[in-house]
């Protein structure tokens, strides 16, 4: 298994972002009926979670990126990394002519 750090996509802390650095992708849907914003991502094994709002689901992702990492073998508890990650937005809507 490749580990994040070897790939660009962990920072080990103190560590400077570079430009070509990878960056974790997420993917984030209203879901209407629900009422929540829902998120998942290829770049983490498992990560599926949602909330109301979209900076409770920020919140959720930070707590849960490292831990799924950890989980997965994808890095190790003691590297101590910032972990970059993007969250990629959809919602549909329709606009009502008068």
């Amino acid at each position: 298994m490749v580990s994040l750090l070897a790939t660009g996509l962990i920072v080990p802390n103190g560590g400077e972002r570079m430009k070509d650095e990878k960056v974790i992708q997420v993917h984030a849907v209203w879901d209407d009926a629900a009422g929540v914003w829902v998120a998942t991502s290829d770049d983490v094994p498992g990560l599926v979670t949602e909330a109301e709002t979209a900076e409770g689901l920020e919140v959720k992702l930070r707590a849960m990126i490292p831990e799924l990492l950890i989980e997965n073998g994808l890095i190790d508890e003691s590297e101590h990394a910032s972990i970059p990650f993007h969250i990629s937005a959809e919602r549909d809507s329709v606009a009502n002519a008068c």
